[in-house]
């Protein structure tokens, strides 16, 4: 109950038991919220879109359009599909393209090929367009229409994830070293003062081109540029090639370049909406 006696808000969830769903979960009952989740068939009861109750969902967006887009009538914030591809190669490092599913799988190079927003396919690098699913991980055929990313192989060292209110980094921690997950808070890890300069330098040039809240992931590309140096870039799951291409890599993590390796480098990055599902 909320301070006047009135039930207070909701922390909703899609079910899945994940180690970060629970953390929030902890969290938010500390908060005083109730607690709830999509595995339960009421989850939904006494909610809807113009209900005095504030709900907090934290999920993906499969579950969102399907169960509880309607019922609460809102509405997730998000880039639009195209926003990484229309950033300028000073803030991707790469070439990123935005088509459909239909013209990439005509594509005969490897690249890193992932939907936008949607699930609809595993995020990762692709032999070839012919190694593209054209089925749903529901078994479901994918449309040829559907949007998708395609962009140049980059290796990261190292990622992190900030979350942005209103054009400001409000928080962040990093969350892959060389592919594999290494989480770490941002508030004095090693490359802090790096990733927030860069970050305000992205923020600032195409900051009102994002929604006021928003997650935005950059990293460290060890790929260096065309005069050998080091820069700073960053795209959601660009170390996801082990899972489609079946070579079983070993879990063998360099050593991360040292701290100021990068410092005069030419930085870069990309963003995109955190999807947990």
């Amino acid at each position: 109950m909320g301070g006047d006696g009135q039930p207070g808000p909701v922390f909703l969830t899609s079910g899945q038991r994940t180690s970060t769903t629970l953390l929030l979960a902890e969290a938010a009952a500390g908060r005083g919220m109730e607690l709830r989740s999509l595995a339960d068939a009421s989850a939904l009861t006494g909610l809807s879109g113009s209900g005095d109750r504030a709900v907090h969902w934290y999920g993906g967006p499969l579950a969102y359009d399907h169960r509880i887009a309607g019922a609460l009538g809102l509405g997730l914030l998000e880039p639009s599909d195209g926003w990484l591809a229309g950033l300028p190669e000073e803030f991707t490092a790469r070439r990123v393209e935005l088509t459909t599913l239909a013209q990439a799988w005509q594509v005969r190079r490897p690249a890193f090929v992932k939907p936008p927003s949607a699930k609809s396919f595993p995020a990762a690098v692709y032999a070839d367009g012919s190694r593209l699913s054209r089925t749903d991980r529901t078994g479901e055929a994918v449309s040829p229409d559907t949007p998708v990313l395609i962009s140049d192989i980059v290796t990261f060292a190292v990622e992190y994830r900030l979350f942005v209110l209103d054009g400001q980094v409000v928080t962040g921690s990093r969350y892959a070293v060389y592919g594999h997950l290494d989480p770490a808070p941002l508030d004095g890890e090693g490359r802090e003062s790096e990733v927030l300069r860069f970050a305000e330098q992205l923020l600032t040039a195409e900051g009102d081109s994002l929604p006021s809240a928003v997650t935005v992931d950059v990293g460290l590309v060890q790929d260096p540029d065309r005069v050998g140096r080091e820069r700073w870039a960053g795209g959601p799951g660009a170390f996801q090639r082990q899972r489609n291409t079946g070579e079983k890599e070993p879990h063998q993590t360099p050593p991360l370049p040292p701290v100021g390796t990068a410092t005069a480098a030419r930085t870069t990055a990309a963003a995109q909406t955190h999807s947990p599902e």
